[in-house]
């Protein structure tokens, strides 16, 4: 079976690119190149699926919203 989660993607300081499965709690990790990146979180997601279970809810994806407050 193919299943398909949302896939967050950002650079910390270090210039790390990290990546997060909302779907999955605790399902992140991060390297420094794109590539490698999405080779680790395939390999994350599917160790995630093992743990969790077949039995998950994927949310629908809507989009991601940058909204500023001042400190």
């Amino acid at each position: 079976m193919v299943r398909e989660f949302s896939v967050i993607i950002e650079r910390d300081a270090e210039g790390y690119y990290v990546a997060t499965v909302p779907a999955l709690r605790g399902c992140h990790t991060q390297a420094k190149s794109l590539d490698t990146l999405l080779e680790r979180i395939r390999e994350a997601i599917e160790l995630c699926l093992e743990v969790e279970g077949e039995d998950i809810q994927i949310q629908e994806f809507i989009g991601v919203q940058r909204v500023q407050v001042e400190v």
